[in-house]
């Protein structure tokens, strides 16, 4: 579908080349983020012959993958880490890198010739009349629609008082965090008593001591590399995350406030397995007193790291439009009801359990894509493959 045209010198370029004036560019459908979801947002507008183009800040496909500590390795088995379209390549029952996962999004973008731009920072998104703009350094992008093809977790979050913390401490968030030898000799407090906390503890226990800091929220009852997994993963993953925990079924939608509001149990690394290698647990940290992290029974640490496993903000303050709420952005599967054209996909718990998920992803933007081409009067394009008929009746979360 061609742009359609605007007033003498304002005509923009479009993605099929049109010339235009300097900096500015037309697309119908713009996804801002290049990760799985973006990806897969893409792939389903391919499929739908809808023209788009989908920018990202990291200068590779996949960096926000290649961009984490090194020894990441994911929860989930080869045989679940595909997104339409391709399957995940080596042995089904392997858990892969973090690298490994990066460079299969690289060729999942290759495969389907997606248009992908890197190294595009959205700085600021508006809307002026009946389009989207967003704004990138000496550029301007206008669009019918806007996909928002991210996490809910894109700032990294530390304290206030982290500031306060004597210098001679090394500070890292685990954003930052790639390996031990970013770290100086003597003990470590580990902040975050997460999936990141806990995987970060074990691995920093090898050379140094270890404090871990925070109360956790439980453990699943298997491991993931484990004869039962194989039999529970596909259970929990396809049953229990994608079709029982969403939000239209009550039980999901009961669970899904203090889902998006806390953290997820621990996966690989159980608490005993903390105590065995001899992660020494503490509780929360709650200020600093001289310089030193202070725990709430009122002890001072004296350590000479920190690694901060203290979760991420959503990061959009660059979205200047009144769709953000006090936890995430307002909307309805993912639809924006109050800015026609604008969708998220990616976030937590948008749909499902599953839905911030590789093994997810993909319904929620075959939904999506379904409903901008329906939007643009593509007969039946919002009609999912992957809905059930309920949904495809009522059209509800």
């Amino acid at each position: 579908m061609d742009p359609p045209d605007l007033p003498g010198p304002d005509r923009l370029m479009g993605v099929d080349g049109m010339a235009g004036q300097a900096g500015r560019e037309y697309v119908e459908t713009l996804v801002i983020g290049g990760g799985q979801a973006g990806l897969v947002t893409g792939y389903q507008l391919s499929q739908r012959d809808l023209p788009y183009k989908i920018i990202d800040a990291n200068e590779r496909v996949g960096d926000a993958w290649r961009n984490r500590w090194d020894s990441l390795r994911l929860f989930t088995p080869n045989r679940f880490n595909h997104l339409p379209g391709m399957p995940f390549p080596g042995f089904h029952w392997a858990f892969p890198s973090k690298n490994e996962m990066a460079d299969y999004l690289e060729s999942y973008a290759r495969k389907f010739d997606l248009p992908v731009e890197t190294g595009v920072r959205v700085e600021r998104l508006t809307r002026e009349g009946d389009r989207f703009v967003a704004t990138s350094a000496d550029r301007r992008f206008e669009a019918d629609n806007v996909v928002i093809a991210m996490s809910s977790w894109q700032r990294p979050r530390v304290p206030d008082y982290a500031s306060e913390l004597d210098p001679g401490i090394v500070q890292l968030h685990v954003a930052e965090y790639k390996n031990p030898g970013q770290l100086q000799e003597g003990d470590v407090l580990v902040v975050g008593a997460g999936n990141s906390g806990g995987e970060v503890a074990i691995e920093l226990v090898r050379t140094h001591k270890v404090l871990l800091s925070g109360t956790g929220n439980g453990a699943i009852p298997f491991r993931p590399e484990s004869v039962p997994a194989r039999v529970l993963m596909p259970f929990v993953g396809r049953v229990i995350f994608h079709r029982v925990l969403t939000t239209r079924t009550p039980i999901g939608k009961k669970a899904r406030p203090k889902w998006i509001s806390t953290g997820e149990p621990l996966i690989r690394v159980k608490p005993k397995d903390l105590a065995a290698v001899g992660v020494e647990r503490v509780p929360r940290v709650t200020g600093v007193q001289s310089g030193l992290p202070q725990l709430e029974d009122g002890r001072s640490m004296e350590v000479a790291n920190v690694v901060w496993c203290t979760g991420f903000h959503p990061g959009f303050s660059w979205i200047d439009l009144p769709v953000l709420g006090p936890q995430e952005p307002l909307h309805r599967r993912g639809i924006v009801e109050s800015e026609s054209g604008l969708y998220f996909i990616g976030l937590k718990f948008l749909y499902s359990v599953s839905s911030e998920q590789i093994q997810g992803v993909g319904r929620d933007a075959d939904y999506i894509a379904g409903k901008i081409a329906a939007r643009h009067g593509v007969r039946g394009a919002d009609r999912s493959a992957n809905d059930s008929p309920e949904e495809r009746e009522t059209q509800q979360i």
